[in-house]
C-alpha cells in the first residue's frame, strides 16, 4: 500500500492547502489592519468635509469683522429729479430736507457774429500776443498773420485747457464763431481777451473784449452759483456737486425742487453678511452633529461618535455663540435666535429695529467699540463677532487643532499602511518557504511510494511462484 503524499503523492500537501492556510493567516493578520485603515480613511474623508465647513464659518466671521460692514451707508432722495445723494462709509446717519433754488452755471462767451466766414479765416493782420483771462487766471498766447480761427482754438485749448474749453461753431453760412466755455461753474469765472499788441491792434476785434459790450466777445451765459436750502438755511456753492456741506455726503443738484434725504446704515448689507455666517455655522453644526451621533445601531452611529475632539469642537461652537457679547447683551437681543438644536436663525425685523434705535450700539456689540449702557455709562467691548472669530481660529488657524487632528489621521493611515505592507511581506516569505518544504516532502513521499511499489511487486511475484 502506497504512502499518502503532496502532489504526486497522496494529494495532501497541495497548493490548495497552502492557499487555505494563507487565507486563514491573512484573516488573522491582514484583514484587521484593512478594517482599521478603512475606518481611519472614512474618518479622514469626513474630517475633510468638517474642516471645509469650519473654514467657511471662520471666513464668514472674518467678512463680518472687516471694515465697511457696519460703516457702510445708503442714502435716498425722495425726489431724485431735484437732487441725488451718496454717502461714504462712516458718514453721519441723518435725515434732512433740501430745496434747490437754482443751479450753478458756467460762464460762456462767443466771438462777434459775421466776423469769420470760415474756420480757416485768419484772426490777425500781424504778429502779436493776446491775454486770455478766465476768472483769476491769465494765459498769454502768441498769434501771427497766418493764425486761423481753427488754429486759435487749438492754441487756447493747449495753453488754457484746464480752465476753458474752446470750440469753433458754424452758426450759419458764412458765420463761424469761437465759443469759450469755462471749465468751472459759479461766479468769478468771467472770460475776457485783451490784445497786447498795443496801438497796432493786429487781433480781430471780434475776439477782444469791449468793456462796453458793443464789439468783440459777447456773454452767452453768465456763471452763477448754485443756491439751495438745507433744512431751511440758504446755502450757495460754485458747483452743483456739493461735497463740503456734510462729512462724507455728496449732493448732486439736478433742478429746482424740494426733496427729503435720509442717510442710514446699509442694513441690507449687514443682514446679508449675518445670514451668510448663520448659513455656514448651521452647515458646520449639522455635520458635526451627524458625525458625532451615538447609537447602538452601527448604521446610525456617526463616524466620530467615539472622538472627544470632535465633540469638544461642537460644544465650543455652541458655547461661543451663547456667551458672545462682552457682558452687555446676547446675540438674541439683536435678532440672532438660537434654536433648540443649537442652529441659528436671523430675525431681520428685530435686527432692523435695533439698528434704527441705536446703530452705534449695534455696531459696538457686534464689531467692537464703545457701547453705551441704559444708565448712560460707557464700556469698551471686543464685539460678539470678533470673539467668535477668535474662538474659531483656535481650530482653523495654521497648525492649530484642526491641522493637528488632520496630521494625526494621516499618521495613523500611514502607520497602518506600513504595518500591512510588513505583515504581507512576512506572510509571503512564510508561504514561499512552506511551498519549498511541501515540494521537498512531496519528493520524499514519491520516492518512498516507488520503493514500496517495488517491494510489493517482489512479494506478489514470490507469492505467485509458490
Amino acid at each position: 500500500m502506497g504512502i499518502s503524499s503532496l502532489g504526486a503523492g497522496g494529494g495532501v500537501l497541495t497548493q490548495d492547502l497552502l492557499d487555505q492556510l494563507r487565507e486563514a493567516d491573512q484573516a488573522q493578520y491582514i484583514n484587521p489592519l484593512d478594517a482599521r485603515k478603512a475606518t481611519e480613511t472614512k474618518k479622514q474623508d469626513a474630517f475633510n468635509v468638517i474642516n471645509a465647513y469650519m473654514d467657511n464659518v471662520e471666513a464668514s466671521l472674518q467678512s463680518l469683522n472687516e471694515y465697511g460692514v457696519f460703516e457702510s451707508r445708503t442714502a435716498s432722495s425722495s425726489n431724485e429729479d431735484a437732487a441725488t445723494v451718496t454717502a461714504a462709509d462712516s458718514s453721519d446717519i441723518q435725515d434732512f430736507s433740501l430745496e434747490v433754488l437754482n443751479l450753478a452755471t458756467k460762464e460762456i462767451a462767443q466771438s462777434q457774429a459775421d466776423a469769420f466766414a470760415t474756420k480757416e479765416t485768419t484772426v490777425a493782420t500781424g504778429s502779436g500776443q493776446m491775454e486770455l483771462t478766465v476768472g483769476s487766471k491769465t494765459f498769454t498766447i502768441d498769434y501771427d498773420a497766418t493764425t486761423t480761427l481753427e488754429g486759435l482754438k487749438d492754441l487756447i485749448n493747449k495753453e488754457a485747457g484746464d480752465s476753458v474749453s474752446a470750440t469753433v461753431v458754424q452758426v450759419k453760412d458764412g458765420d463761424y464763431r469761437l465759443f469759450l466755455n469755462a471749465k468751472e461753474s459759479g461766479t468769478g469765472q468771467d472770460i475776457a481777451i485783451e490784445d497786447l499788441s498795443g496801438v497796432d491792434a493786429f487781433l480781430n476785434t471780434a475776439l477782444t473784449t469791449d468793456p462796453l459790450g458793443l464789439t468783440g466777445l459777447a456773454n452767452v451765459q453768465e456763471g452763477v452759483d448754485a443756491e439751495f436750502k438745507y433744512n431751511g438755511q440758504t446755502i450757495t456753492r460754485s458747483s452743483n456737486e456739493v461735497k463740503d456741506l456734510l462729512s462724507g455726503v455728496t449732493i448732486t443738484l439736478k433742478e429746482a425742487g424740494t426733496t427729503n434725504v435720509s442717510v442710514k446704515q446699509n442694513t441690507e448689507n449687514i443682514a446679508s453678511k449675518i445670514e451668510n455666517f448663520i448659513s455656514k455655522y448651521n452647515s458646520a453644526l449639522y455635520q458635526l452633529t451627524t458625525d458625532t451621533k451615538s447609537s447602538e445601531n452601527a448604521e446610525e452611529r456617526g463616524v466620530f461618535s467615539g472622538e472627544s475632539f470632535m465633540k469638544t469642537m461642537k460644544a465650543d461652537m455652541l458655547s461661543m455663540v451663547g456667551t458672545a457679547g462682552g457682558g452687555v447683551g446676547r446675540v438674541q437681543d439683536y435678532g440672532i435666535e438660537i434654536n433648540d438644536d443649537g442652529s441659528l436663525k436671523l430675525d431681520t425685523t428685530k435686527l432692523n429695529e435695533m439698528l434704527k434705535a441705536n446703530p452705534d450700539n449695534v455696531q459696538a456689540f457686534f464689531a467692537g467699540g464703545t457701547f453705551t449702557k441704559s444708565d448712560g455709562s460707557e464700556v469698551t467691548v471686543d464685539g460678539a463677532f470678533v470673539e467668535m472669530e477668535e474662538e474659531m481660529e483656535k481650530y482653523t488657524k495654521y497648525n492649530q487643532s484642526l491641522d493637528q487632528y488632520k496630521n494625526l489621521l494621516e499618521d495613523k493611515i500611514e502607520s497602518l499602511t506600513e504595518q500591512r505592507t510588513k505583515a504581507l511581506e512576512r506572510l509571503t516569505t512564510k508561504y514561499e518557504i512552506m511551498a519549498k518544504q511541501f515540494a521537498a516532502y512531496d519528493a520524499v513521499i514519491t520516492q518512498l511510494n516507488n520503493v514500496s511499489s517495488m517491494f510489493t511487486n517482489l512479494v506478489n511475484s514470490e507469492s505467485a511462484d509458490s
